[in-house]
């Protein structure tokens, strides 16, 4: 993928190294948090309210957009890793600028936070073993940078484009907070069985992996960004985090009722619609 020369966004906070950070936060290495947790164990002290004091807050979550407002920026991103995160939101961010502008809209960019091992968004404490998301709540990617290792490492998806494929797919989930898609889904499953509620969710995943692909798409047709093999990178990606195949890996067994992002067919089907048509209409995964 061609990154290198690309621009860098200004939307970018680097978090790594801090223990959640609220208000405040406190620069730990690994060992230096287990042992932390470890000791408020033994003292009987919840760990969960350890690192909310650590974080800054009163309280393990926080229910709000203004979650960790004047939390200090890391500055800006120096190694490589970060840096390629830099070029690929920027890149999103002329991408759907100028397809909201078409269709007579503005688009308002997300934020991104780099974050190691522990990290407090609006939508409340998360860990890195969730993988990168993306809270509506403040409007916010998150993204442990270590996930890239697992993609290559663990789900064999090794590449810059894949690597790209998993920022532009949380990036995606912000257009549909933008186009009023997530608050709907939610509504719809409020009430809904737990099957149901899951269809609903591998919907709206499978669309934000379209909308990557309507990313893709438009960023090659303008920058030209795409190096020959990172389609079957990106492909690979969508497929490597199907849920039939984590769950195959993890529990020897698939229960698509239990599907909360979709297959691995669906996955890099509904990433190849957008990247082959650039039409976000062609990513209605709700229609019948």
């Amino acid at each position: 993928m061609r990154w290198r020369e690309g621009r860098r966004s200004q939307n970018v906070e680097d978090r790594r190294g801090r223990i959640g950070l609220g208000g405040g936060g406190l620069r730990l290495g690994g060992g230096g948090i287990v042992l932390l947790l470890l000791a408020a164990w033994l003292l009987g002290v919840n760990p969960l309210q350890v690192l909310s004091l650590l974080a800054g807050g009163g309280s393990e979550t926080m229910q709000g957009p203004d979650a960790g407002a004047g939390a200090p920026a890391g500055g800006a991103p120096a190694d490589e890793g970060a840096d390629f995160v830099s070029v690929v939101l920027a890149d999103t961010e002329d991408t759907w600028s100028a397809l909201f502008a078409e269709a007579g809209s503005r688009y308002d960019a997300p934020k991104l936070v780099l974050f190691s091992q522990l990290v407090r968004s609006a939508c409340g404490m998360a860990q890195s073993a969730m993988g990168p998301f993306y809270c509506p709540l403040d409007q916010t990617v998150y993204i442990d940078l270590d996930f890239y290792r697992d993609l290559r490492d663990r789900f064999g998806a090794p590449g810059d484009f894949a690597q790209a494929y998993v920022i532009a797919h949380e990036v995606g989930h912000h257009v549909q907070t933008l186009l009023g898609t997530s608050e709907q889904v939610r509504a719809a499953q409020q009430g809904a069985s737990e099957t149901q509620a899951n269809a609903l969710s591998v919907r709206l995943e499978l669309q934000a992996d379209c909308y990557a692909g309507v990313w893709a798409h438009h960023a090659h047709r303008v920058r030209q960004v795409l190096e020959a093999g990172d389609v079957e990178e990106g492909l690979g990606a969508a497929a490597a985090i199907g849920d039939d195949r984590l769950q195959q890996q993890t529990e020897g067994s698939v229960v698509p009722e239990s599907f909360t992002h979709g297959s691995s067919r669906q996955r890099v089907e509904w990433f190849s619609r957008g990247l082959e048509t650039g039409a976000l209409e062609r990513c209605d995964t709700f229609r019948g």
